[in-house]
């Protein structure tokens, strides 16, 4: 059995692009998840080096360093945290990564922060304003429901920490509705 991982896979439709392409390739899968991808054999050095020429074309790459992997499964999990289980965002972040990654949170905070140059935090609140610009261009929940949703203690902290991010207050974007939203990969 092989794991690989893969950068920038961010959401539901970048699996499916990956699990295309390995299919086109003839590789076996036994699981394809963010950032991950299980295969009941080893790839040979041919193999690995189409499949990361395809992925780099699509946006993606081969992650091989240790630290690398472990910052991106960071990304992932908080992206799977913010944008498709909103219902736990009521947990304690630090513990939930650490949990989940077997690692102290301390070095893992400070490992993102070298590489990523932003702190964890920052990369969760990027996330959830995200998520809220979404919403907020759907038009199908009040500024009461995004915050309940999104775990923010009133409306008045999303408010200013939506403003303190964008620029603009969530009633304003909302109105303009201008393109203002960021691929989950460039957040």
């Amino acid at each position: 059995m092989e794991v690989l991982y893969i950068k920038n896979m961010v959401c539901n439709r970048c699996i499916m692009v990956v699990e295309a392409e390995l299919e086109k390739l003839n590789i076996q899968t036994l699981s394809v998840e963010l950032g991950e991808v299980r295969l009941d054999k080893k790839l040979t050095t041919e193999q690995k080096n189409k499949l990361s020429g395809r992925l780099e074309s699509l946006g993606f790459s081969l992650i091989d360093d240790k630290k690398g992997r472990l910052i991106e499964q960071v990304k992932n999990l908080i992206i799977e945290l913010v944008h498709y289980n909103n219902n736990n965002l009521k947990i304690n972040l630090s513990d939930y990564i650490s949990d989940k990654l077997h690692h102290d949170y301390n070095y893992i905070s400070n490992l993102f922060s070298e590489v990523e140059g932003t702190t964890i935090e920052k990369y969760f609140i990027a996330q959830k304003i995200e998520k809220v610009k979404e919403l907020l261009v759907y038009d199908e929940l009040t500024l009461n429901e995004i915050a309940f949703n999104l775990n923010y203690s009133s409306v008045a902290h999303l408010s200013a920490q939506f403003k303190k991010v964008t620029g603009l207050t969530p009633s304003h974007f909302r109105q303009i509705r201008t393109n203002k939203r960021k691929p989950l990969d460039e957040v």
